[in-house]
């Protein structure tokens, strides 16, 4: 049975989306997955990332994660994607990355690829959702499978209850709210084990 190549990208500001995408990466290798723990590149400027301790210190903590590429769309049978909501759509950041693949789209090499997404806001209903929504939008044009975690383990209900994709709301101090890892660790393996069955076949 082949493995499963999943790469987990993300975009963070101040780390949420970061510990949750590390999360899932841990899940996956332990679901025996091939893992990449990506971020997309940052395109705010350093005048707005410097004014903000947070996010300084996060850049400086993830400095050595590698920048995702569309090569790693490629190698990837897998994809979960996490970032942070903006105005309940995706960060720029995030959408700038998605919006150099039309190449690959064109000539077919991110159909039947299996995804997932996570998001954050500040209060339970900043958007997190709708930005799910918003990416996998972009994925039903290329063709991908949704892995969503719908109502499939309790941890979605002792996270908040979204059945699109994780989501965390973010304390005013950096701490997430909810209880979030189960959720994510069982969204991650979920994934991991749809593509399974989509490169192997399910009865296998």
């Amino acid at each position: 049975m082949g493995k499963i190549n999943l790469a987990v990208i993300y975009y963070s500001s101040t780390g949420t989306n970061y510990k949750m995408a590390g999360w899932a990466a841990d899940a996956g290798k332990s679901a025996g997955a091939e893992v990449k723990l990506l971020k997309v590149e940052e395109l705010a400027p350093q005048s707005a990332i410097s004014s903000n301790p947070a996010w300084k210190a996060h850049v400086e903590e993830a400095k050595d994660v590698p920048v995702a590429t569309l090569d790693d769309l490629v190698w990837a049978d897998a994809i979960i994607f996490s970032m942070p909501t903006r105005f309940g759509n995706v960060p720029s950041q995030m959408k700038q990355f998605l919006d150099t693949t039309g190449g690959l789209w064109a000539q077919g090499k991110l159909a039947n690829k299996v995804v997932s997404a996570m998001s954050s806001a500040s209060n339970p209903h900043g958007g997190q959702e709708a930005t799910i929504l918003s990416l996998y939008t972009t994925m039903y044009h290329w063709g991908a499978i949704i892995a969503a975690p719908g109502y499939t383990d309790a941890a979605t209900f002792t996270s908040g209850g979204n059945p699109y994709g994780t989501s965390a709301t973010v304390e005013q101090d950096g701490q997430i709210r909810e209880n979030l890892q189960d959720a994510v660790v069982h969204q991650a393996k979920r994934t991991v084990n749809i593509a399974e069955w989509i490169k192997n076949g399910k009865s296998q």
